[in-house]
């Protein structure tokens, strides 16, 4: 029998933190009347443990000067939360730490959650469990993380004009998510606020499995760089753009002097496809960079070894072709590398298809996408490019990114706080979780029971 408790209702606290809990980074801040991005902090979701065995916790990170060689340990897999003993560790430093931005008491605290879509029922138990056990937050929502997103002025991403104050807290009536971030890559679609759990569709594919592939790629190639995770996922944010035209750019690659040049399209004098990237030298405290890429200096390089810039530093560096497309074309051809999965476009499409036929035109005519790897270079142009070839032709397609696609969802909770009504439709307090139990948070938060 669930625990009854004699503690009396009590008003709300006033204080709402908003987490959205990312595989690679957390973003959180707290909920104000103007719901602003700045006031949203990212904070690494890791811990890494450096070669001289000390280990850093969340944003200590950002002060370490050397990740030569660092393992990282992350509390998210695939998109889940499975590893509560690492994320108490982020969590503790980021919230209880007194010295921390974010520092609250939780017992005098909201928390809005946000988790992967599709999470099983037992991590969904685990953690509310540790949200009220554990921490003892005064009231919690759980939501999936696309579905905020929906708080957001979608209409204003399409041209329209920016809506009121009195509306701000009302979600749009038809949105479609593509959040593509480190673990994977899903598409929700979101009905007045409310995904629809049955169209909700994944692609094993994130910015990790990028990463990854990268890394086996310029061990192959290059140095080996397996062990340096850190360097090879700054080099990708850099480096890697989403081609337009994959054969050509692939013909361009392999092709070299006057018969590259005969071939080359008229605006492609001033974007060269091959550059240089100089890795960073954590001893001198130097960022890697890329620039143009110099064959003569390149073929000097190769018989003398490390090269001295003008400075008088020792530099190393790669010369980087194909791998900067082969690498973020996976998201649109899994098979490239045996991955028996639909390309995002055809997953968006597979989305719409378990739809009801009237919610299509809508849902097309809004897309929103958020998540890293949006960030780069081609990917929207692409992204609309092959939706609109798969689409029906009587329907209008509409994709905008996020202003802040990593700020985004968090924005989205920002602005579901602002209204105290709606927010409290959507949570339990540590009172009910404590008279009623976890199936009955879980039956709540799913919408298969109202109170």
């Amino acid at each position: 029998m669930p625990r009854r408790s004699t503690v009396h209702e009590q008003a709300l606290p006033t204080e709402t933190l908003i987490v959205d809990n990312g595989a690679y980074t957390i973003k959180a801040g707290f909920a104000s009347t103007t719901p602003d991005s700045t006031n949203c902090h990212i904070v690494p979701n890791c811990l890494a443990r450096e070669r001289d065995k000390r280990v850093w916790v969340g944003d200590e990170i950002e002060t370490c000067r050397d990740f030569g060689e660092m393992a990282f340990r992350r509390p998210v897999e695939k998109g889940y939360l499975v590893n509560w003993e690492a994320e108490k560790a982020i969590w503790d430093s980021t919230f209880l730490d007194t010295k921390s931005k974010l520092h609250c008491d939780p017992n005098g605290t909201n928390l809005i959650l946000t988790e992967a879509p599709n999470t099983m029922a037992a991590l969904q138990a685990n953690c509310d469990q540790v949200i009220f056990e554990e921490y003892g937050f005064a009231t919690y929502s759980r939501h999936i993380g696309p579905s905020l997103n929906a708080y957001n002025d979608i209409q204003h991403l399409f041209g329209a004009s920016a809506r009121g104050a009195q509306s701000s807290a009302i979600p749009a009536e038809c949105v479609l998510v593509i959040d593509s971030g480190y673990s994977h890559t899903t598409v929700t679609p979101v009905y007045k606020g409310r995904p629809i759990h049955q169209a909700i569709r994944r692609l094993d594919i994130g910015g990790r499995l990028l990463t990854n592939y990268l890394k086996e790629i310029l061990s192959i190639r290059h140095y080996n760089l397996i062990n340096e995770e850190h360097l090879v996922n700054e080099a990708k944010e850099n480096i890697l753009f989403v081609s337009n035209d994959f054969k050509y750019d692939l013909e361009r690659t392999w092709q070299s002097g006057s018969q590259a040049r005969n071939k080359r399209k008229p605006e492609d004098e001033a974007n060269e496809i091959v550059i240089d990237y100089v890795l960073p030298d954590y001893n001198a405290g130097t960022q890697g960079y890329m620039r143009p890429h110099d064959p003569s200096l390149a073929a000097k390089v190769k018989k003398m070894g490390a090269m001295a810039n003008p400075g008088g530093v020792v530099e190393d560096f790669m010369t980087l072709g194909n791998e900067r497309f082969t690498v973020p074309e996976l998201l649109f051809n899994p098979m490239d590398v045996g991955m028996r999965e639909a390309g995002l476009p055809e997953t968006v499409m597979q989305s719409l298809l378990g739809l009801p036929s009237g919610l299509r035109p809508a849902m097309l005519s809004n897309i929103v996408v958020i998540g890293g790897n949006c960030r780069m270079d081609g990917f929207m142009e692409r992204l609309e490019t092959e939706v609109r070839q798969l689409a029906p032709a009587e329907c209008i397609v509409r994709i905008a990114e996020a202003p802040d696609p990593i700020k985004s969802t968090w924005l989205g909770g920002a602005t579901l706080a602002t209204d105290p009504t709606a927010l409290k439709a959507l949570q339990v307090t540590r009172q009910e979780y404590l008279e009623h139990g976890s199936g009955w948070v879980s039956r709540i938060f799913n919408k298969t029971i109202t109170r």
